[in-house]
């Protein structure tokens, strides 16, 4: 991860702060972390509720401004974790890269959304 101020790690130190300040570490168990994650996923999905595509158009700005605070709640909930679990974020997503380029090949799946067990 670069330290650019923008970055995960920049994300991960305030984070960490947050956290001290409010003296929330005790709470922060894996388990919890990665049910407030998964809260907060779910979260997500209320503003796309019955609504045909989701698109930005469709939201309006309202509810476009409550999926982007969603959106950081998840991220945050992610950081986390991964601080606590001592995971690169960046190192992880780069090998699940990698790992579904082998499984799912390109010329192989282009344009198709089944699973990569339905192929063989």
């Amino acid at each position: 991860m670069s330290d650019q101020p923008d970055s995960l790690n920049a994300l991960r130190d305030a984070l960490r702060n947050f956290v001290a300040e409010r003296d929330w570490a005790q709470f922060h168990s894996p388990k919890n972390l990665a049910c407030a994650l998964s809260v907060e996923a779910a979260e997500l999905l209320e503003p796309f509720q019955w609504q045909a595509a989701g698109d930005a158009q469709e939201l309006g700005p309202a509810a476009l401004a409550a999926v982007r605070h969603e959106m950081a709640d998840v991220l945050t909930y992610l950081i986390l974790l991964a601080d606590k679990l001592e995971v690169d974020l960046i190192a992880a997503a780069q090998e699940k890269i990698a790992l579904n380029a082998l499984k799912y090949p390109a010329q192989q799946v282009r344009g198709d959304a089944r699973k990569y067990s339905d192929y063989k």
